[in-house]
């Protein structure tokens, strides 16, 4: 790996477009969005505290621990039968299957259909207890990339595409009195309506959120899916591989048409954060649209080294317009380079440790990959000149040392 990137050119050319609300712009979120927000014991942010909502591994853990005695001995036959592929989804999907497959009498691991459908039950419960988490008191990330979306003038709205069960992109957003669009409609239980999901009546101030792989509070009534606005998870809902009835289908297809559209759109900017590219639906979505629409660029800004981030990589590899950010190099436009500052230029020190410094006791890096440094660089896009920081750095390798980023009042 010769071949040398300086973030400094291409976070410049992000920042300017960030700014200026012209472009399409959209998100892609995952997993590790709250895993970036830590707290205390106390409930405080804090770096060393434990994250807001666990990784996929430990959710998963969490989520099936302290079952009754039959149903752990059916979990583990399905762990051992999914093999690496054994997280929360494909164990619920697995546990569904059995659940429409099996009758009274037919028994799979000391567990009949009935037996089955309490197991899911109990998870998804479990799975609402673990992510039905309020956001912190304290302004945070998501408050942050909130004030970006809803603080510029646009002329299209901005599209929250998240992977994730939890409300807290909708906690902050009416925490701002920001008006944004599920996808549902009605008062007394609103409905999951797709043709208002596919048309863009709305004006752009309204910010698009759509859950790809369905919310705490969904919920299945009278043949529609339906929002409760609670926090349960008792009937949660999801894309899997099993045959869904026309009812189940509808609301990911719909979600995902969404997606596909925006990405053909003309002229269209898709930052992921906190997102593995190990999810199969996603990435085909993003493989083909990518193929169809040379217009659209997807920035990927990974939280780990590029060579922990294979599956972003292959996608970048085969699509000039998908470039991966990681920690400590990138793929742009189809070639992998190291990260490598370059001359500091003219007042750029400050803005340029909103992107690059250093993140625990790792050598400077690109910090873009932490959704807490994302959203921060985004909410400061706009501002002209930031505070200096105290006590920076400037190392022989024309690293900065990280620090404490406000806009100037």
């Amino acid at each position: 790996m010769n071949t040398i990137h300086n973030p400094d050119r291409f976070m410049a050319d992000l920042r300017q477009i960030l700014s200026q609300g012209r472009k399409r712009i959209g998100l892609l979120v995952g997993a590790g969005a709250p895993l970036a927000i830590r707290l205390n014991n106390s409930g405080k942010l804090d770096p060393n505290g434990k994250p807001l909502i666990p990784g996929v591994e430990a959710l998963t853990e969490a989520a099936i621990a302290d079952l009754e005695e039959k149903q752990t001995i059916a979990i583990n036959a399905i762990k051992e039968s999914l093999g690496q592929k054994a997280n929360i989804e494909t164990i619920l999907s697995r546990v569904r299957l059995l659940q429409t497959a099996l009758d009274s009498s037919s028994m799979v691991s000391g567990l009949n259909g009935d037996g089955y459908k309490a197991l899911g039950e109990s998870i998804c419960a479990k799975i609402g207890s673990i992510v039905g988490v309020s956001l912190p008191k304290e302004r945070n990330p998501y408050n942050e990339i909130v004030s970006w979306v809803s603080g510029t003038r646009r002329q299209h709205s901005v599209e929250i595409f998240t992977t994730n069960y939890d409300l807290l992109f909708e906690e902050a957003f009416e925490g701002a009195r920001a008006s944004y669009f599920d996808g549902f409609t009605g008062g007394r239980s609103p409905f999951f309506d797709p043709v208002s999901v596919a048309g863009n009546d709305l004006p752009s101030r309204w910010s698009r959120l759509w859950k790809l792989h369905g919310s705490l509070g969904w919920s299945v009534e009278n043949d529609a899916v339906v929002r409760s606005g609670g926090k349960t998870a008792t009937q949660l809902i999801y894309p899997d591989h099993l045959k869904y009835d026309l009812t189940q289908k509808q609301p990911y297809a719909a979600l995902f048409e969404r997606l596909k559209g925006f990405l053909r759109d003309p002229d269209t900017l898709l930052l992921a954060t906190g997102f593995s590219f190990r999810d199969a639906h996603v990435c085909a979505v993003l493989d083909e649209a990518l193929s169809m629409n040379a217009n659209t660029a997807v920035f990927a800004f990974q939280h780990m080294s590029l060579d922990k981030e294979e599956p972003a990589c292959k996608l970048a590899y085969d699509h000039p317009n998908f470039s991966v950010y990681a920690s400590d190099a990138a793929v742009i436009s189809g070639v992998a380079g190291k990260w490598q500052p370059g001359e500091l230029p003219k007042n750029w020190a400050d803005i340029r440790a909103s992107f690059w410094g250093i993140r625990g006791e790792s050598p400077a890096q690109f910090l873009l990959g932490d959704f807490a440094h994302f959203s921060r660089f985004c909410s400061l896009a706009q501002a002209a000149e930031l505070a200096p920081a105290p006590k920076v750095v400037i190392e022989a390798s024309g690293a900065v040392a990280e620090p404490t980023l406000e806009s100037k009042p």
